[in-house]
């Protein structure tokens, strides 16, 4: 039964067991079959029975009009088992959209509802009406505007994939186009090419209804799309705009990691591990920021980062504003905004330390120094004194990985070993790459 179900059920199934929904059939299939195996979930028994069931009492025609009203009406499931497992099960597989740091739900008006194509192939148009409540109408009144008249409490509609129950991102439909009560809405789409049937490229903000609704009426949202063969969901929501400078706001208030939190993974990143043959007593970072190449103000990183190097805050989060990415500029890795964290060990060094220092170093014992260029050249010219004792000590390391991705691992070893070579020119010195850190 398993084997036979859709990529869309299967990963249907593990997004509502918790599990991840990415990869091939064969993986999704083999994850479904590890939750068999170990009976976490017995109620799942049932599930892929019913829908098993479902799809033979189903016609090709009509299987994927099967799935969406799957995704608006609740199924309940009764699971029968053993004494140990005799109990009812409600399974109710829901459609979700992703959360945006900039946009905060106040209020759903319309659920997700499936766009559905009324032809085979070619332009559609789906309707979908709304009314709001004077609560509403009063709150996008009441509610502060920018200089450009943009109200901060805004009616939004978002568009997303009607490929899993799940969270999904928001995505156009081809050749798109919204009105509301029977005047053109605009719509920031983007194209990489002219070709027929080519999905506007990320990202696809909500598109702002508020200027065209009416309070004392029924607002109807027409949706002209072009069907190839793909399935998307509306919703319409009341949301509380936010700027970047809000959200800046937000991490110096409620996401700030504390001096000792910030110098105990400093301590964890110097501290010496026995096998390997150079230790490492001082890492380096930079105060200036990757992305804007000007002094931080706000150094932050995500929390899921392994890296100490900051980047600003500010610059990142005015760049995700326009171009939501929420990447990591300096390890490449995501880094969402629930997961940012001001460092405010840094922010201090920032706030004392002298406006020409570009870069500090981090001491074993906890402190810190300015790094100036005499003492950058020092480093270079105590390399000449390595030899091939056992456990010998670099008094001052570059950490050159930790700012790099894993993709330019093998590049960065390849040119710190001819620097390294340089400098030691003819001596016969042991070189272990695998514990060698030289700054790019």
């Amino acid at each position: 039964m398993v084997e036979g179900l859709r990529v869309v059920e299967l990963r249907s199934l593990l997004t509502t067991m918790g599990m991840d929904k990415k990869g091939l059939k064969k993986d999704l299939v083999q994850r479904v079959r590890e939750l068999l195996y170990n009976n976490d979930h017995p109620e799942l028994f049932s599930v892929i029975q019913e829908l098993h069931e479902r799809r033979q009492n189903t016609g090709n025609t009509n299987r994927r009009r099967s799935h969406v009203i799957t995704m608006q009406t609740p199924v309940e499931v009764v699971v029968d088992y053993p004494k140990k497992y005799n109990e009812k099960t409600v399974y109710k597989p829901e459609l979700h959209m992703i959360e945006l740091p900039f946009y905060q739900t106040l209020e759903t008006i319309v659920a997700p509802v499936s766009l559905e194509p009324k032809y085979t192939i070619g332009q559609q148009i789906n309707h979908v009406t709304f009314g709001l409540t004077a609560k509403q109408f009063i709150q996008i009144k009441n509610c502060q505007r920018t200089g450009d008249g943009v109200a901060s409490v805004q009616v939004v509609l978002r568009i997303c994939y009607t490929e899993s129950i799940g969270v999904e991102d928001d995505q156009y439909p081809p050749n798109i186009a919204v009105s509301v009560n029977g005047l053109d809405c605009p719509v920031q789409a983007h194209y990489t090419s002219n070709k027929k049937g080519l999905e506007p490229s990320q990202p696809c903000p909500p598109i702002n209804l508020t200027p065209f609704v009416k309070q004392t009426a029924v607002n109807q949202v027409a949706v002209s799309w072009e069907n190839f063969g793909k399935f998307y969901s509306v919703a319409i929501y009341l949301v509380k705009v936010f700027s970047s400078a809000d959200l800046l706001a937000q991490l110096q208030k409620n996401a700030v990691a504390s001096v000792d939190c910030c110098k105990q993974k400093v301590c964890e990143k110097l501290r010496c591990n026995p096998e390997n043959e150079i230790a490492t007593t001082g890492l380096q970072v930079s105060l200036i920021c990757p992305l804007s190449k000007t002094r931080m103000s706000a150094p932050c990183r995500a929390m899921t980062c392994a890296h100490l190097q900051c980047f600003d805050a500010a610059f990142y989060l005015q760049m995700n504003e326009r171009k939501p990415r929420w990447t990591c500029p300096v390890c490449h890795k995501p880094a969402l905004f629930d997961t940012l964290q001001i460092d405010g060990l840094l922010s201090g060094i920032l706030q004392c330390a002298d406006e020409t220092v570009k870069e500090i170093e981090y001491l074993s014992n906890g402190a810190w120094s300015a790094v100036s260029k005499e003492k950058e050249c020092s480093k270079i010219t105590d390399l000449s004194s390595f030899s091939h004792k056992n456990n010998p000590v670099i008094r001052d390391v570059v950490d050159l990985t930790e700012c790099s991705s894993d993709s330019d691992d093998g590049c960065v070893a390849i040119e710190a070993e001819k620097i390294v070579l340089t400098h030691l020119k003819n001596e016969k010195v042991r070189f272990s790459k695998g514990n060698m850190h030289v700054k790019r």
